[in-house]
């Protein structure tokens, strides 16, 4: 498997050192080369790029700012002289995040993480399964394959989720906003229900005044979020 990639940096000698990394790493093809977010922004035409190693201090459009215009189905590595955006980083769904000066085999080991993301992912539809299945997260230092199906409830806890599963008898904890947690979802399956909690519609057992019932486990219904559930409860 090959792909596609951009890089987007503003310093010379990180773009340069970038190309050079890409070009000695056989499963990545090198599809644009820009100096700033803006000139990035100024070539989405539709083109698919699989991965995007994306500065994060840029003038004018910082990396931050345009990831959240990246398409949602391209993996993002964040390239950063500073540590603390690391956190920032997994707001909006990183896949890596490489801390210059970075090596090359630091640069590699980021890029298998976004190769076997794909790889699972092509898996996954080959097998015959319909579309999308799951959601791939990273937990424990490796990328996890969570299917949709298996998954109960979704618990936000600042700037980490917790997915309870039918599967495992702990959740799966990751570091990841609960926005970006929701943007990953289908909507068919799956409804927020408060700040903190997201669950699949089909695993509810019984609702009981402010709260959901699934399994063992008491979701509270956000006051916010309170009239929307009950119209689809009602609709069903």
């Amino acid at each position: 498997m090959k792909l596609t990639c951009w890089i987007v940096d503003d310093e010379p000698l990180a773009l340069e050192l970038l190309d050079s990394y890409v070009q000695k790493t056989p499963f990545l093809k090198l599809t644009g080369k820009f100096s700033s977010a803006i000139q990035a922004m100024n070539n989405m035409s539709g083109e698919r790029v699989d991965v995007i190693f994306l500065d994060i201090q840029m003038p004018e459009v910082s990396g931050m700012e345009f990831a959240r215009f990246i398409d949602k189905d391209t993996r993002i590595i964040f390239t950063t002289a500073f540590s603390e955006y690391a956190l920032d980083g997994y707001r909006v769904n990183a896949l890596d995040y490489l801390l210059k000066p970075f090596s090359y085999t630091e640069f590699l080991s980021a890029s298998k993480r976004a190769l076997e993301w794909f790889e699972i992912k092509a898996a996954s539809v080959e097998k015959g399964e319909a579309g999308v299945t799951g959601i791939f997260v990273r937990s424990d230092y490796k990328l996890v394959h969570v299917l949709f199906d298996e998954i109960l409830l979704i618990e936000g806890l600042k700037d980490y989720v917790k997915i309870y599963t039918n599967k495992d008898q702990r959740p799966i904890l990751t570091l990841m906003s609960m926005k970006s947690m929701e943007d990953e979802l289908p909507q068919s399956r799956f409804i927020r229900v408060h700040r903190s909690f997201i669950v699949h519609r089909n695993k509810i057992d019984r609702v009981e005044k402010n709260r959901i019932i699934i399994g063992k486990h008491e979701i509270p219904i956000g006051e916010t979020y309170r009239k929307s559930f009950m119209e689809e409860i009602n609709g069903r």
